[in-house]
């Protein structure tokens, strides 16, 4: 009986075991609803980012999936009801391993939806943060429609080909950024502005954390190798830019999202 005792006593005092490590390929999506999927559709075509695919309804196209690059998308989701809000839904982040991923978030205490297939293709599951805001995450399939695009619809004109951070507005900055490095695993960049956190992998991607305010409207920053040029280049499709600097090239959408184009340096993802 006293050997039990001391052995049960033994294992309680071990350390406790560190939550499984957590691994992200980065920022797959950022979906915005907007009041002219067409309209909106031609703009990200003058940046140079192509349709993948589409679903429709009766009414025309109802999610519109532009290209970035074979990971990453921009999708543009119609407005339904006259009370849905525009702009921002969701942030989407992608894994290689969606089933360690669940297995992870679980053992820190989160809640994540059941693993499903969307009808893409591929497998997902939703998270709340503590504000109630939808964190999607994915895993790409093969023989899903994103998968079965690769290598295709890469237009030789994009402005950029990669999609390095994008922003959420929170209601409680502090709650949300403890939240997102104790729980998501994020790493909190420094320097001063918005809240940078990179995303845990390798990546380098990150989400940016902004105080909400009714004036907020989504923020999405690309990677380029010339600033300058990319800025030449959008003045010549007919964009011009909202802000120009030597560090920074920002426009806006037909329904507000700043797009900000930065330099990216060679030989990141």
């Amino acid at each position: 009986m006293k050997l039990a005792l001391a052995f049960v006593l033994a294992l309680a005092l071990l350390p406790a075991q560190p939550p499984e490590a957590l691994s992200l390929d980065g920022v797959a999506h950022v979906a915005l609803r907007v009041r002219d999927v067409p309209a909106a559709v031609e703009f990200y075509r003058k940046l140079g980012f192509e349709q993948a695919f589409e679903f429709s309804d009766a009414q025309g196209i109802t999610v519109s999936y532009m290209k970035v690059n074979d990971r990453q998308f921009i999708e543009i989701y119609r407005r339904t009801k006259a009370e849905e809000p525009l702009g921002l839904m969701h942030l989407c982040l992608d894994t290689s391993n969606l089933d360690a991923l669940f297995d992870a978030y679980v053992s820190r205490g989160l809640k994540p939806t059941d693993r499903r297939k969307a009808r893409a293709g591929n497998l997902l599951f939703n998270l709340r943060d503590p504000e109630g805001q939808l964190i999607e995450y994915t895993q790409y399939l093969p023989g899903s429609m994103h998968s079965n695009d690769r290598g295709k619809n890469l237009g030789e004109r994009r402005i950029s080909s990669h999609l390095v951070r994008a922003a959420t507005a929170v209601k409680d900055l502090e709650a949300q950024r403890a939240f997102y490095t104790g729980k998501l695993g994020c790493e909190q960049r420094r320097g001063s502005g918005p809240v940078r956190l990179l995303l845990p992998g390798k990546s380098g991607e990150e989400i940016e954390l902004d105080p909400g305010s009714p004036a907020w409207t989504p923020r999405i920053t690309f990677g380029v190798a010339d600033v300058r040029r990319a800025g030449e280049e959008l003045r010549k499709r007919g964009i011009i830019p909202t802000t120009s600097s030597a560090s920074r090239v920002v426009v806006a959408d037909p329904d507000g999202a700043a797009l900000v184009f930065i330099r990216e340096a060679a030989g990141s993802k």
